[in-house]
């Protein structure tokens, strides 16, 4: 079989990734999620990439933690937690992002909690607006809708808040923590799609009616099947947009994915998950790609496996297949 390729229909070069390891946990708070990126590329994830599937892999061989721009002191802002400090590690990843993705390149984030996706998504639709002139999609793979506003959110972990910045329904003057986030760093609501949702907070599914978002629960995946929803998913985007697929471990079933720090049973198995991602890639519209919340430190017995289901994951998205 001839070595996958990611379509150049929105990259310079389908053989090319940017790679970005970020081994930061500060919007939740339980730590682990800061060793996964390692564990990742320990597992051959990077080799496989390489070797496998023949991509030209742009990593400069380090996992960000960021910790020369995280603040001494980080008071609680709009009852955020640490908000200083995600938002300093999330605009310096944006800056990485945007740097990757303004050649060309797929760029591939390892995270990580959730709350990187500020970044990751704000950097790559930067790209995309210059790069191409047009709006990017958003494809949200999770067991939680991660769209509170700071208001909404009862526990106050921004891993839970990244949707509603990115699309601006929630904002922070300039000179808050997140007012650095542009409006040619936003997504729209009706550019936007989850997939496996089935922990959903109350204020969050009123924000989803509200603003009818397109969002396909567990219930929708029983109803129709792995296939139908995706049908229905890309659908929506439409056949010429280009799409970032943000890919938190725990939209999977703890039975397949048990080492990450929100586990919810009744979710994903891995092939549908796997399915998801050669579903995304065969659409030649795939620019980037988030991989989040695998926590090695949790569930150690799971650990391996959580790391395998993440890999198997990532090279789904990038083209490996069954046959």
């Amino acid at each position: 079989m001839d070595a996958p390729t990611l379509q150049p229909k929105f990259l310079a070069n389908g053989n090319d990734i940017g790679m970005v390891a970020v081994g930061f946990s500060g919007g939740q708070c339980k730590p682990g999620t800061d060793a996964a990126p390692m564990a990742l590329i320990e597992s051959g994830l990077v080799d496989q990439l390489k070797d496998d599937l023949k991509y030209n892999v742009h990593y400069d061989g380090k996992v960000h933690a960021y910790g020369d721009i995280i603040p001494q002191e980080d008071p609680d802002h709009r009852q955020m937690k640490k908000p200083r400090a995600v938002s300093a590690v999330t605009q310096k990843l944006s800056q990485q992002v945007y740097d990757h993705a303004k050649e060309g390149r797929f760029v591939l984030t390892l995270g990580g909690d959730h709350s990187i996706a500020i970044g990751t998504i704000s950097g790559t639709a930067k790209a995309i607006r210059e790069r191409m002139g047009r709006e990017m999609a958003v494809i949200w793979v999770d067991a939680h809708a991660d769209i509170n506003t700071p208001e909404t959110s009862d526990s106050g972990n921004i891993h839970g808040m990244p949707v509603s910045f990115l699309t601006g329904l929630a904002s922070d003057k300039p000179d808050a923590p997140f007012g650095w986030i542009k409006d040619d760093q936003k997504v729209s609501v009706k550019k936007l799609v989850y997939i496996g949702l089935r922990d959903v907070d109350r204020g969050e599914k009123k924000i989803l009616r509200d603003h009818g978002i397109k969002a396909f629960s567990m219930h929708d995946v029983d109803r129709h099947g792995i296939g139908k929803v995706m049908d229905m998913a890309l659908g929506w985007i439409g056949s010429d947009t280009p799409i970032h697929l943000s890919f938190d471990i725990d939209a999977l079933d703890p039975m397949w994915a048990p080492s990450t720090g929100t586990a919810v049973r009744g979710g994903l198995t891995l092939r549908e998950g796997d399915f998801i991602a050669e579903c995304v890639h065969e659409t030649g519209s795939l620019v980037a790609l988030d991989l989040v919340e695998v926590n090695p430190s949790l569930e150690e017995q799971g650990a391996a496996e959580t790391v395998r289901a993440g890999v198997s994951i990532v090279r789904c998205a990038l083209g490996d297949t069954l046959l």
